[in-house]
């Protein structure tokens, strides 16, 4: 904060009033956590936030909000005195992705800019600021929370004090493995696709199209909207093939050479370096599959279904590690893994479209018949069989079946503890005060109002 700012909320604070320093208009203080003032502002702000970004808010959110936003001055003033620093470097690639996300999702800057009623340069600090304040704030929480520790008698002893009707309630999960097959593609449609790319090439070069009216035209990637535009990147965030090339270059008049990678074919075209991030805008054209292509995959696979199965020729984690083409599960057997728990058990709603349906069907140990299901990152048809591991029916979770689960459970309680005993004291510690008009709230922690009676 400002000195100015703070001689402002020092004048005006008693009448809940004050000059917003940004705009010069009068802007009601709402809270003051120590010196540090919430605006009603600012609180409208957050609100329409929320509903922009379809965040449920629970209760009244002219208690809910001020009261999240105090409890997050609260850690922050902590950080202060942790000295908690952020790596500048970090959020700005952060800040970068974001920006990306949007331009990928409104299609440009001024929609953007349309979408937040704000310059864009406005947009990009708040969600600097934004990420800047998570980032120290979870910071605190870890600190706070380091020593927490989790035991198998620990898990134990939670579980047992947990009313029965507390427990969770754990749907049905399956455990799977799956094999895929890329259908061939003809070489002579490769060559189509080439012939494609080098005439669209040659053309922007001559100077007759732009690249940027051609990506809208052609492109077959979801930023032909945007002319082919991709964002910022870093090395890690592109495939390998698309890295060496988009780095390599310096001319952004020169079109690149035609690069494959897992997605299709690609020409590319710088638009500018920023130290180790780069923007380029390309344009993919990806060979069509027919259904010929597709039809000789699903006997390919059939025959090693029936080696599998009735030959005995080798078991299916064996084929999965030399015949998937599925690079995330090929060198793990063909076991899927669930991203969003990090296990290996699904819930039927977490698991492909495809996949699903087929594993309805099955039992434990069955392997399915080949059946053709979309690479959603290719955005291609693949060939798969999947061989049911497990299945979990529909249960209460108990330490048996559900230790993970549970353990996390503990684990998040234990934090929680420590996170509202500090808080609690935090609060009684920290002059705080809620203007007229805001305090006939049900707030969810107690002692916000000590400083108003």
């Amino acid at each position: 904060m400002t000195s100015i700012k703070t001689a402002i909320i020092a004048a005006l604070a008693s009448l809940s009033m004050s000059v917003a320093a940004q705009n010069n208009i009068i802007d009601e203080v709402a809270w003051v956590i120590g010196d540090d003032p919430i605006y009603k502002s600012e609180i409208e702000e957050f609100y329409q936030e929320a509903l922009q970004e379809r965040i449920p808010v629970k209760g009244d959110p002219y208690c809910t909000l001020p009261e999240q936003m105090a409890i997050e001055r609260l850690f922050l003033h902590q950080a202060d005195l942790d000295t908690i620093m952020v790596s500048e470097a970090m959020i700005q690639q952060q800040v970068e992705g974001q920006m990306n996300f949007l331009m990928n999702n409104l299609g440009s800057k001024e929609k953007i800019e349309q979408y937040f009623n704000k310059p864009y340069s406005e947009i990009r600090d708040y969600y600097a600021t934004n990420m800047r304040n998570r980032y120290r704030v979870s910071q605190v929480k870890q600190a706070l929370t380091k020593d927490v520790k989790v035991t198998p008698n620990y898990v134990r002893r939670y579980v047992d004090r947990l009313p029965a009707d507390s427990l969770p309630y754990v749907p049905l999960q399956v455990e799977v493995q799956i094999m895929t097959l890329n259908p061939v593609i003809p070489r002579e449609e490769i060559e189509s696709v080439k012939a494609r790319l080098r005439d669209l090439s040659e053309r922007i070069t001559k100077g007759e199209s732009d690249f940027s009216t051609m990506a809208i035209l052609y492109s077959e990637d979801g930023s032909s909207v945007r002319g082919g535009e991709i964002g910022f990147k870093g090395r890690a965030d592109l495939v390998a093939e698309y890295a060496a090339v988009a780095f390599n270059l310096n001319d952004p008049k020169k079109v690149s050479k035609i690069v494959e990678t897992e997605y299709g074919y690609h020409i590319i075209q710088l638009i500018e370096k920023r130290g180790e991030r780069v923007n380029t805008r390309h344009i993919l054209l990806r060979p069509k599959v027919s259904d010929k292509d597709l039809t000789d995959a699903i006997q390919r696979l059939d025959s090693v279904r029936t080696d599998i199965i009735d030959n005995h020729k080798f078991t299916f984690e064996e084929a999965a590690r030399y015949i998937s083409q599925d690079k995330d599960t090929r060198y793990s057997n063909g076991v899927m893994v669930n991203e969003d728990t990090g296990t290996t058990m699904f819930e039927m709603s977490q698991l492909p479209q495809e996949v699903a349906k087929v594993v309805a069907g099955l039992q434990p140990g069955e392997i399915s018949a080949p059946f053709v299901m979309k690479d959603t990152r290719r955005n291609s048809d693949i060939v798969a069989i999947i061989k049911l591991t497990n299945r979990l029916e529909a249960h209460t979770a108990n330490l048996a079946d559900d230790f993970q689960l549970l353990k996390n459970m503990y684990e998040n309680s234990a934090k929680e503890e420590i996170l509202d005993k500090w808080l609690q004291k935090k609060i009684r510690d920290t002059y705080i005060r809620i203007e007229e008009g805001w305090r006939g709230c049900e707030f969810e922690h107690d002692g916000w109002l000590k400083n108003n009676k």
